[in-house]
């Protein structure tokens, strides 16, 4: 998650005095960071892939990519951050890709090569989009685990509650935009009551709803995300769960950092909602055909 600094939004403060937070614009400025450009893709990281194209519910064309795993293992959907674009990922996608997981990863609209412009609305939609894809093609939300990065995570935590998953993993989740508000800015929150953003994000007062195993992961030297902020969606939400601290690590490192252990904690947890979601007899293979060679 990115940031703004105070030097850019208090000209944009200024423009709220009309019509201009109605249309988003700080929004736009201070919780969406996206990235026309793609600087890579799965390849570079010798993952085969599959180029994905699908629509919204509004008739947006969206980005994303399928990379196929290993048979009788979940489906990883991938919500990222709130800078960057897929591309930016990949990395991580290789990583996660060693546990024999298929991945399905996408941008939001505005984002990449996502048509668009995006909101909080809009992101639930833009995942939502994409798990219509994912049942057309034989998936279904028992056989998948959604996974959230920071801005992500209240994305995947949203469709949890709409359609649950075999397991929900939220890695550097924030409690709410207007709390993080707050913290980060106390004097314009005071000033505003945070009337002016539209993004609320309120995972804390959504949390208790959900119906399936939950995995947290949080750095506890994490500088945007508070750890404590971990705790109180751990303490509201429903059995089975878990919290995994990194000690060293930071709000955009947890998976660079937290070694062997963070890596037990997904294997664990991908064990767990495998043997409790789906009987074998009844599971998709996880590996569908590889892409043409133009594909990859």
């Amino acid at each position: 998650m990115r940031k703004p600094s105070l030097s850019t939004l208090i000209p944009l403060l200024w423009l709220c005095s009309g019509t201009a937070c109605a249309s988003g614009i700080l929004d736009r400025h201070f919780i969406f960071f996206p990235e026309p450009n793609l600087i890579g893709t799965p390849a570079d990281a010798g993952l085969h892939y599959e180029e994905v194209f699908f629509s919204t519910e509004d008739g947006l064309l969206l980005h994303g990519w399928l990379v196929p795993g290993q048979p009788g293992k979940p489906l990883l959907v991938f919500a990222h951050g709130n800078a960057g674009n897929i591309s930016h990922r990949i990395g991580n996608l290789a990583q996660l890709h060693r546990l024999g997981l298929t991945l399905f990863i996408f941008d939001y609209r505005g984002y990449g090569r996502s048509e668009g412009t995006t909101t909080e609305q809009g992101t639930y939609a833009d995942m939502r989009g994409a798990l219509d894809w994912l049942k057309n093609r034989g998936w279904n939300p028992a056989q998948m685990i959604y996974f959230g990065r920071s801005l992500g995570a209240a994305v995947a935590l949203q469709l949890a509650l709409e359609e649950p998953p075999a397991g929900l993993v939220m890695e550097s989740a924030f409690t709410s935009i207007p709390r993080m508000g707050r913290r980060h800015y106390p004097i314009l929150y005071a000033l505003l009551g945070w009337w002016a953003l539209n993004t609320r994000y309120d995972n804390l007062s959504k949390i208790h709803g959900l119906s399936c195993p939950l995995l947290l992961f949080q750095g506890e030297r994490d500088r945007i995300v508070p750890p404590r902020m971990a705790r109180q969606l751990l303490e509201r939400a429903p059995e089975p769960k878990h919290l995994h601290l990194i000690a060293e690590a930071g709000h955009n490192n947890t998976h660079l950092v937290g070694g062997d252990p963070y890596w037990q904690a997904w294997k664990t947890f991908i064990d767990q909602v495998t043997a409790t979601s789906v009987p074998d007899k009844d599971r998709r293979s996880s590996a569908p055909p590889l892409p043409k060679a133009n594909e990859a």
